[in-house]
Order: structure tokens, then C-alpha cells, then sequence
């Protein structure tokens, strides 16, 4: 009988660290629902001592999620651990996950402490969480470049101080497979207590092999893969997810372990993310990419139609595509919008709330006669600024772009209780509506990046766009969807600057 690999998902914390991925609340509780459906053991809900918005967000998918573990990453140091345990009290299975650096450069440069005093600060941790839960997991940051006698010093300390998880992050993705696999083997046979723990790795992906890396540290005896959907997370992102448990099912004759997860919505999940952070998933990407199970050569289809492992060694509706059927249209009523947005792990707050969405999915169905799953997700998503943030709303919008004629813009915005018109010329009408905007808005920020996809297929389709700005070192994403791609634009560029100036506030855990 194999062991169970325990997948533990950070997209919401590690992976809301990419700059411009922060979350809302109830963004983070939708990924939350996702998450728990697809089956995953432990959630890392976020940093509670982050924010107050990062606490509230953690609380409340801890009072949400009933068949997951909820956890909270904490530094090593009380007030972490305390705002820690507090957001995890009401779920009905928590954990705390504290970590110090364990590296050379990190004591001396970074944390300016001796070895001792990491190891007494660490030892020290796991005694404070042990006041609020006995599910404590505690990570070596850069384990990766530590040194291996040291590892095995501090790993016993914490194990005997009460840690049920001891994870080895190589946090700055410097690690080769054989080497990372040498170094989880040797831990496990060299730490006393070993075997009372579970063993967990943490793998970014600055050299390309976050999941090359995870996977032989599976094989060295590892029975926890940390890890984001997407692969999404700060800098060149995490281990992906999907490509981990699909490599573990798809080889069980390599690996003697499996994991829990409903592979089905693999896909559903891929989008939802993507839809929320405005991060894209290239189409070559593995396993949910739109090219995943896509076969161009003549030799390829040929192999497919005869027999289809020729060429595929997963099926496509195991990993959720095709899961996504055509649900509603312009005929359809308010209870069946409802009910398809409860499948999709939507929950609706407020009736006037409600109304305020099935309008405009009705907007939606005139302008589209088929409206897939990934069209409600997109209007959700829209939907979703709250009162307080939203403070620029695009009311109308007019464009014109000729031959020969300098394209333009007018739009009427309304800004907190004013409504004002904006016009503006631009070397496209994009260019020219952002223009337009800052007349206004004088937001003084740099766009970093202007992103359209189709979120369907066919001439009909909204266009997703994402617009990242930044100022003073804050960075944000922007989304707006639309049939019209210049609305869809402006909307983006105006939920983009409601962020910024929400003044919503985000502390990255590792600085």
C-alpha cells in the first residue's frame, strides 16, 4: 500500500507574494473553496501578522474550511506566532508554520544572530505555538544553502520541542535534483526523531526545477510537497502543483507514495487562479496549458486516433478539461445564476448583491448568446471590489479609430461622489483611454504591463485584460472584462488604480 504525499498548497501565501497577486478576502475564500474541493491536505492561508486585512482573510477561511487544514506561516518570534494561532482558532483542523533562517549568509547578513541563538529562537517558537495547536511545522529558510550538520542540530531541536513537520525550503532556487535528494536523505537518516515527523519540501523555481527537485526529494523519503497552482509565486514562482501530482499518479510504478487529490479539478482551479491574479498560464504550460493536449503534427494525430497513448500519457477529462460545459444563457433565471455560481465556489453575501451580478450577467448573455463557465468567474471577478475600494467607476465610454486620424477617447468616470469627463488622443484608442484617465486621475504611476487573453473561444468572446502599475514601490494588478476589448482595457486600468489607492497594504514575510 503507498504512502500518502501530503500536498500542501501556499498559492495563497508564497504565491500571493508575486508582485501585483494580492488578494482580497473574499478572492482568497473563493481559492479557498477551490482548494478544498480539489481535495488538498493543508492550506497556507496567508502571513496573519502580516496586515490586519491578511489576518481577517486567514480567519476567515479557517471559519470556512472544515475539510482541509488551515495554516498561518509566522517568523520565529511571539507576536508572529500569537496573531498566528488567534486566526487559526476556529478551524476545525489548524496549523502553524514558523521558520528562521538557517543559512550562513542569512544568520550573519540578515538576521544578525550566532547559530546558537537561531537554534534558541527556534526552539523558543514551536513552544508559543504549542499554546494554540500541536499541528506545528517549522522550516529552515534556506535550508538549501545551509549547512547539513547544522540542519541536523536545529531539526532535532524542534522535533523534541514538539514540531510535527520539519521543512527544508530551498528558498532561493539554487538546488539540483541529485544534490537535494542527497542532502532529505541524509536529514532523515542522520536527525534523531526522524521518523516522528513528516518530511517536507518547499522548491522555488529560479533554476527551472522547483518540481524536478521536489520530486526527488519525494523519492528520498519527502511525504510533503509545498507547492502553488500554476507554479505561481514570488520571482520565478514555486513548485507547480498540477505537474506534481500528476507526475506522482501518472508514475506510481517510480513513486511509492500518492496523493488524495480530485485531479478533476486540476483545470478549474488552474483558471480560477489565473482569473484572480491576472497572472496567465502560457499555453505550452504542462498539464494546464491550452496546448497541454493539443496534437499540430500529422504524425501525432494520426498515433492519437489509433490508439491514444501513443502520444498522451494522462487523459485530458482527468485533470478537469472538458469539465466546463456551456451552463447558462439569456433564458436563463436568477436561482439557476445562483446555483451555477455556488458549483463554481462563488457564495453570494447579500441578495442586493446578487442583483446587482445576475444584471450583469444578463448585460452579458445579450451581448453573448453562450456563457461558459470562465465568462461567470470573469464577471465575478469584476463584480467583486468592494464599496470602499471602489472609488473610479467607468460610467461611459466613447472611442474612435480611423485610418489616417489620430484615435481618441471620452469617458465619463465617476470619482468618490462626482461624475467627471475625461478625453484624451493616444497612439492607439487603449493608449488614448489611458490618457484619458490620468487627466483625471493623475495617479503619477508606472504601467508595468498590459496583458489581453480570450477568456472563451469564438469572435464573440470577452477579452481579460490585465494592467500592472506601480508607484513608490507598490505594486498592483488590474482586471477588466469585456466583449469590447478597449472597455475591458479601461476597466482594468481603473480597477488597478482602486488598489493603489484602497492603500491596501501588503508585508512580504520574507523581508
Amino acid at each position: 500500500m503507498n504512502d500518502q504525499l501530503i500536498i500542501f498548497d501556499t498559492t495563497l501565501r508564497d504565491g500571493e507574494q508575486s508582485p501585483g497577486a494580492s488578494m482580497t478576502r473574499d478572492e482568497k475564500l473563493r481559492i479557498a473553496r477551490q482548494l478544498e474541493r480539489m481535495r488538498v491536505d493543508v492550506i497556507e492561508a496567508g502571513f496573519a501578522a502580516a496586515s490586519n486585512g491578511d489576518f481577517d482573510a486567514v480567519k476567515a477561511i479557517a471559519e470556512t474550511i472544515k475539510e482541509s487544514t488551515v495554516c498561518s506561516l509566522a517568523r520565529a518570534n511571539e507576536n508572529d506566532i500569537r496573531r498566528a494561532g488567534e486566526a487559526i482558532t476556529p478551524a476545525a483542523s489548524g496549523r502553524i508554520h514558523t521558520f528562521i533562517a538557517t543559512s550562513p549568509i542569512h544568520m550573519e547578513k540578515k538576521l544578525r544572530m550566532s547559530p546558537d541563538q537561531v537554534v534558541a529562537q527556534a526552539v523558543k517558537a514551536i513552544g508559543w505555538a504549542r499554546e494554540y495547536t500541536d499541528d506545528i511545522e517549522f522550516s529552515a529558510e534556506d535550508a538549501g544553502r545551509s549547512e547539513l550538520d547544522f540542519l541536523c542540530r536545529i531539526f532535532e531541536a524542534v522535533i523534541k520541542a514538539g514540531a510535527k513537520t520539519i521543512n527544508v525550503p530551498d528558498t532561493v532556487g539554487y538546488n539540483v535534483p541529485g544534490q537535494f535528494a542527497d542532502t532529505i536523505g541524509k536529514l532523515i537518516a542522520r536527525v534523531p526523531g526522524a521518523d516522528k515527523v513528516v518530511w517536507s519540501v518547499h522548491c522555488h523555481n529560479d533554476l527551472g526545477l522547483a518540481v524536478a527537485n521536489s520530486l526527488a526529494a519525494v523519492q528520498a523519503g519527502a511525504r510533503q510537497i509545498e507547492c502553488t497552482v500554476n507554479g505561481l509565486g514570488e520571482r520565478a514562482g514555486n513548485a507547480s502543483l498540477e505537474e506534481v501530482v500528476m507526475a506522482v499518479r501518472t508514475r506510481r510504478d517510480i513513486f511509492p507514495c500518492d496523493t488524495r487529490i480530485d485531479t478533476t479539478q486540476i483545470v478549474p482551479a488552474s483558471k480560477l487562479v489565473s482569473g484572480i491574479t491576472g497572472f496567465p498560464v502560457q499555453p505550452n504550460k504542462a498539464i494546464v496549458g491550452a496546448n497541454a493536449f493539443a496534437h499540430e503534427s500529422g504524425i501525432h494525430q494520426d498515433g492519437v486516433l489509433k490508439h491514444r497513448e501513443t502520444y498522451e500519457i494522462m487523459r485530458a477529462e482527468d485533470v478537469g478539461w472538458g469539465a466546463n460545459k456551456l451552463v447558462m444563457g439569456k433564458h436563463s433565471g436568477r436561482n439557476a445564476f445562483r446555483s451555477r455560481l455556488l458549483e463554481l465556489g462563488v457564495v453570494i453575501e447579500s441578495e442586493a448583491h446578487l442583483n446587482q451580478a445576475f444584471a450583469r450577467f444578463k448585460e452579458l448573455a445579450d451581448k453573448k448568446h453562450e456563457v461558459f463557465d470562465e465568462d461567470l468567474q470573469a464577471l465575478i471577478s469584476d463584480e467583486a471590489v468592494t464599496p470602499e475600494l471602489e472609488h473610479y467607476r467607468l460610467i461611459s465610454s466613447s472611442f474612435r479609430s480611423e485610418t489616417g486620424e489620430t484615435p481618441s477617447a471620452a469617458l465619463t468616470l465617476s470619482m468618490g461622489d462626482q461624475e467627471t469627463r475625461a478625453e484624451a488622443t493616444g497612439s492607439g484608442p487603449v493608449d488614448a483611454a489611458f490618457k484619458a484617465i490620468e487627466t483625471v486621475a493623475k495617479s503619477g504611476t508606472q504601467l508595468l504591463l498590459y496583458s489581453v487573453n480570450a477568456i472563451t473561444t469564438g469572435t464573440d468572446a470577452q477579452g481579460e485584460v490585465t494592467v500592472r502599475l506601480a508607484r513608490d514601490g507598490k505594486i498592483v494588478n488590474g482586471q477588466g472584462a469585456d466583449t469590447d476589448i478597449i472597455v475591458a482595457s479601461a476597466k482594468a486600468y481603473l480597477n488597478a488604480l482602486n488598489k493603489l489607492h484602497g492603500k491596501f497594504e501588503k508585508l512580504n514575510p520574507q523581508v
